[in-house]
């Protein structure tokens, strides 16, 4: 079991588009593939940048390349950039639960 901390840097003026394809594609694909939603947030300071958590069942690197691979997201992927990219920059770290963590 294994957490992933996630930061987008959406492309500017298209935070709205990277939220909808999250919203309306992404996270049900995540499900599919062993990725489940811990939660997903907006940055205040910063109101280009959607940061997330996911849990992952099994192999991370094996969850996202199903994921990569899967033709409903490379469908949803490729709509969603239909005028200009929508993603800048991701960074990506994966996490392990301290021993008086509650999370596991």
């Amino acid at each position: 079991m294994s957490y992933e901390l996630r930061t987008y840097t959406a492309t500017p003026g298209r935070i709205d588009s990277l939220l909808a394809r999250f919203r309306d594609h992404t996270v049900a694909l995540f499900q599919k593939h062993g990725m489940h939603s811990v939660g997903y947030w907006t940055s205040v300071e910063e109101p280009e940048k959607l940061v997330y958590i996911l849990h992952h069942e099994g192999d991370p690197k094996q969850n996202w390349a199903d994921f990569q691979a899967d033709p409903a997201w490379k469908a949803a992927k490729e709509a969603s950039v239909v005028n200009g990219e929508i993603v800048a920059h991701v960074d990506s770290a994966f996490l392990a639960p301290t021993d008086f963590s509650t999370l596991r």
